[in-house]
C-alpha cells in the first residue's frame, strides 16, 4: 500500500481500476484478461471470480457455506474479486462523496466489516483483505484521522483506481500506462 494512497499510477504495474466502470468491465478491456460470467481469464487461463452485491452469496451456497449460521446480518459488497493464485477475497468498497454526508461514518465501519467477511471464509480457508475505493474528495485533510484508522486496523484505501498488483492479478507487459 503506498501511503495516502498516491502515487500507484506512476509505478510499473500501470494498470488500474478506475472507479468509473466496474470490476469486470476494467478486467474485459485490458490485454490477455477475458471475463464471462463472472470468472476472470487471463490468457486463457482461470485466475479469478468477480461477485457484486448478491453474487457473493452464490458463491458462498456453490461452497456449501450457509451464512445465516455464520453472521447475523447479510453484507452486501460493492464489488469483490476472489483471486484463486493468492487465495484471497478483495472486498472493494466504492466511496463516491461531493458534499458532507453519511459516507464519512461508514468510512469508519471497515474493521467490523472486514472481521464478518473473515467469519464468513474461515470455513473456505480463504483470506480476506477490504478495500475502500475512494473519491478525490477524501483527499481533503478533514479525512486524515479516518484515514490513518483504516490503516491502523489492516484495511486499505486508494484514490480513484487500485493497481492491479495490489490484488494478485497477473499485469499485461505493456510500456504505456492505462
Amino acid at each position: 500500500m503506498i501511503k495516502n494512497g498516491k502515487g500507484g499510477g506512476n509505478t510499473k504495474t500501470g494498470l488500474i481500476f478506475e472507479g468509473e466502470t466496474d470490476l469486470a468491465t476494467f478486467l474485459s478491456k485490458q490485454p490477455s484478461y477475458s471475463v464471462d460470467d463472472g470468472v476472470v481469464y487471463y490468457e486463457g487461463k482461470k485466475v479469478a471470480r468477480i461477485f457484486k452485491k448478491y453474487g457473493f452469496y452464490k458463491f458462498l451456497a456453490e461452497k456449501g457455506v450457509d451464512w445465516k449460521k455464520i453472521i447475523s446480518k447479510r453484507l452486501l459488497p460493492d464489488d469483490s474479486i476472489y483471486v484463486i493464485i493468492n487465495n484471497t477475497l478483495f472486498i472493494i468498497e466504492c466511496k463516491y462523496q461531493q458534499v458532507n454526508g453519511s459516507v464519512d461514518e461508514k468510512l469508519q465501519t471497515c474493521d467490523f466489516k472486514r472481521k464478518e467477511y473473515q467469519k464468513l471464509m474461515a470455513p473456505l480457508n480463504i483470506e480476506v483483505e477490504y478495500i475502500y475505493l475512494l473519491a478525490e474528495w477524501f483527499r481533503n485533510d478533514k479525512y486524515k484521522d479516518v484515514l490513518d484508522y483504516i490503516i491502523s486496523v489492516n484495511c486499505h484505501y486508494y484514490f480513484e483506481y487500485i493497481p492491479l498488483a495490489k490484488l494478485g492479478l497477473p499485469v499485461p507487459p505493456n510500456d504505456e500506462e492505462v
